[in-house]
């Protein structure tokens, strides 16, 4: 059915087909939200149409227990416990590809080769079958369905399929064979299938192809141990290893931050082999600026010309991609200058990087001057990097430039994207100007710029970012009653504002809703309910919501683990949180840097420091960097507990990975030398703040008075108070607080009163909690 949008009378009209539509969120005042319960009854689409019903009712009471691979499978009478297991190691579109695969089998007529493997586990019948299946993602995803018992004979039989696959010179394949076995029987066991490939290989393949395999096999898995065990066994024997297989064992071993085997593998490249290339340096000068040693990667590329490799634009982009991340965007902008001395050619990218960097942190001035400078070093900006400015004038509330930079963009034949105009109609309508988001709204339903599916979910979102719920979900059902179905995002855009607001029941109908037009929920659909149940406090609604979503094959990825977590750290739950941060771990969904980051803040509020700690290093270790976030919440958290010394190696270890303490954590270190009657150490703590270009605010003031108070050194909060007012602060009532106190408990009574009929006439009285006859 032909169906299309046109903006007319201020609102988006959509023409053609009626389509009955009931169920959806009424309108409603926003003020307060329902607090009913959620039915978490979810409706499930299977991705395969379920055969109609027409036998005996035996059969059908027993059809559930039935599945049709399991026929192929030479395991499923002697082992139905594995038989089911096997079919958990299999994801939906996995087993689609292997039916589709298995069924174009039969078609060909070799089911003789199905046939006789399900009567025994032949490795030559399995390469067979492989082969017939044409790709590498069916044949390993029929392999792992297969490989359902780890006896030594199915074990045994398993290498053998990898040594006929690399015999065929299928080694990714191979490798996929080993690496599966490898994971399935663990580590222990690893031993015997290295000694039993090595002792038989010589009929099928060379040494290099079956250690080859072997070592990427290791690194596939993550035991990197026997990788390196591996590498040693290619020595003894004289074999070269491949410039790849290093390349990737450099990668392991820096995310895992085993430096010292680091250096000691590229010391035996140098010697033994193979030389560095462009691509070893590269993944090493990447490997180390990840883990925030930026020196390190600087020295690197410094050095690569001795080796013969000269620099190039990815080494390049690298380090000025990691100094921005680290906030150190003029050192990006330095490695600019010097790479074209050097005569290496910026990429597009490389300014993309820098203005993305400068517009995220408020430079738009900066930003624009970089921008300025790409048409005169021979490039043309594309659509991404007029995204990146767009964005960052919108940030900066100037949607006016916004507006002339999408006109220069169009002036010079560069079509805007569905991004461009998601920015554009959210900053319009964020910023209170919806006459203009209308108007572009309108420009963009006449131009025919892009699909109606885009046009509607730009406008679903710029109604939404505007608050204007109400007409967001109407322009949504009335699309759907006109027989035009909007994509996932437009539906996304309405349950995370309902969530945003409170409305968890109405975000919830909403995605009731998309269920009913067959729209797979994203991951983002996902996060945004269990954020609204989370900020609620209905955090076993929200878990119950996960598990059942989850058991519908609905895509759940770390985020929604991570928002849930936020949840349980915000409501002070710890044991929740640690429940559900293990359950991540026997799920195999790694934390990423957010979700170690709300950890490690929880723990450090609740003083688990050494739990904290431990985090913290291992969030490290993973590869992932700690921001300023992190450290302050850990050096915090050390503060508070007395444990200044652990603080302040801390605010050393973030200068020496490229973080600037910022003025919090200025402030939380000098609250922890103050709440220790350590006052001349608050005081050159304060000092500090201004060389390191910093600017105190109320909160130091009003910390260093506190303590001051507390140490009776009334003549010193004279001092600072009128360095305050110097410096453009004026007190609040938490500085009134303070001092009233402080006079109170030096026995000033008259300063006391004279600093209450200040703020009496000041007309903070209601919200003073300081009562001068207390001190009496």
């Amino acid at each position: 059915m032909s169906v299309k949008v046109r903006y007319v009378r201020g609102t988006f009209q959509v023409y053609d087909s009626p389509l009955f539509l009931s169920s959806v969120p009424k309108r409603r005042a926003y003020a307060h939200s329902s607090q009913t319960l959620i039915s978490f009854d979810l409706i499930h689409f299977p991705k395969t149409p379920n055969p109609q019903t027409r036998h005996s009712s035996s059969f059908s009471s027993s059809s559930s227990d039935f599945d049709c691979l399991n026929q192929f499978s030479p395991f499923c009478n002697s082992n139905k416990a594995a038989a089911n297991d096997s079919l958990n190691f299999v994801n939906s579109n996995e087993r689609r590809r292997i039916i589709v695969g298995l069924s174009k089998i039969i078609k060909l007529k070799h089911g003789y080769l199905l046939r006789g493997f399900s009567d025994k586990f032949c490795p030559f019948f399995m390469v067979r079958i492989m082969n017939l299946f044409g790709t590498r993602k069916t044949a390993f995803a029929f392999f792992k369905f297969a490989f359902r018992d780890d006896s030594e004979s199915t074990v045994r039989s398993s290498c053998i399929v990898a040594h006929i696959l690399a015999a065929q010179n299928l080694k990714f394949l191979a490798q996929d064979v080993v690496s599966w076995v490898i994971r399935r029987i663990g580590e222990s066991r690893s031993q015997d299938l290295v000694e039993f490939m090595w002792a038989g290989h010589h009929k099928y393949e060379s040494d290099f192809s079956v250690l080859d395999t072997l070592m990427r096999a290791f690194l596939i898995v993550d035991m990197g141990s026997r990788a390196l065990d591996i590498l040693s066994r290619m020595r003894e024997v004289g074999v070269v290893p491949s410039l790849s297989a290093m390349t990737i064992l450099f990668k392991f071993l820096l995310r895992v931050g085993d430096y010292g085997s680091v250096w000691k593998l590229f010391r035996d490249m140098i010697r033994e082999g193979p030389c560095p290339s462009n691509y070893t340096f590269n993944a090493m000068i990447h490997g180390f600026c990840r883990k925030g040693h930026l020196r390190i990667g600087e020295s690197l590329l410094n050095v690569m010309e001795k080796f013969k490799c000269n620099p190039d634009v990815y080494a390049y982009n690298i380090l000025i991609n990691a100094n921005c991340i680290s906030g150190r965007t003029s050192n990006a902008l330095a490695w600019v200058h010097l790479m074209i001395e050097r005569g290496c050619k910026p990429s597009i990218f490389t300014f993309n990087t820098i203005v993305n960097a400068l517009c995220s942190e408020g430079n738009v001035m900066e930003a624009r001057k970089v921008f300025n400078e790409i048409q005169e070093l021979g490039l043309s900006p594309n659509v991404g990097i007029y995204n990146s400015m767009i964005n960052g004038y919108v940030k900066a509330r100037d949607v006016g430039q916004a507006n002339m930079l999408y006109e220069e963009m169009r002036s010079k034949g560069i079509i805007p994207d569905a991004v461009t105009f998601n920015i554009l109609v959210a900053g319009h309508f964020k910023y209170g100007q919806e006459d203009d988001g209308d108007r572009l709204l309108r420009e963009l339903s006449t131009m025919d710029m892009l699909p109606d599916h885009s046009l509607c979910d730009i406008s679903v979102a710029g109604l939404c970012w505007a608050g204007r719920l109400d007409e967001a979900m109407e322009f949504l059902q009335n699309l759907l009653e006109k027989g035009m179905t909007p994509s996932v995002v437009a539906f996304n855009s309405v349950i995370a504002a309902y969530s945003r607001a409170g409305l968890e029941d109405d975000a919830y109908k909403v995605y009731k809703l998309m269920l009913r037009f067959s729209l797979a929920p994203s991951s983002s659909t996902c996060s945004s309910l269990l954020m609204g149940l989370s900020k609620k406090g209905r955090l076993q609604e929200a878990r119950e919501l996960l598990y059942k979503m989850m058991e519908k094959g609905f895509p759940i990825n770390r985020v929604a683990f991570t928002v849930l977590l936020d949840g349980y750290l915000k409501k002070g739950d710890l044991a929740g949180a640690l429940d559900l941060w293990n359950e991540m771990q026997c799920r195999a969904i790694s934390p990423d840097a957010v979700a170690f980051s709300a950890f490690i803040n929880g723990l450090s509020k609740a003083g688990r420091m050494e739990e904290a700690y431990g985090l913290f290093l291992e969030m490290s270790n993973k590869g992932l960097m700690p921001n300023n976030f992190v450290y302050n919440s850990l050096i915090g958290g050390f503060c508070n507990h007395g444990k200044i010394h652990e603080a302040l190696k801390l605010e050393r270890e973030m200068r020496q990975k490229g973080l600037l303490p910022d003025i919090f954590t200025s402030n939380i270190i000098i609250n922890g030398f103050c709440k220790h009657a350590r006052m001349k150490s608050a005081f050159d703590a304060f000092m500090v703040i201004d060389r390191a270009g910093l600017v105190p605010d109320i909160v130091t003031y009003n910390t260093l008075i506190g303590g001051y108070c507390e140490a009776f050194d009334m003549v010193k909060v004279d001092q600072f108070m009128n360095n305050m007012y110097a410096n453009g602060w004026e007190p609040d009532i938490t500085t009134y607080n303070i001092r009233i106190h402080g006079f109170c408990s030096s026995r000033k009574m008259s300063r006391a009163v004279m600093l209450l009929d200040e703020l009496l006439s000041a007309g903070d009285a209601s919200k003073g909690t300081t009562v001068v006859s207390e001190a009496k």
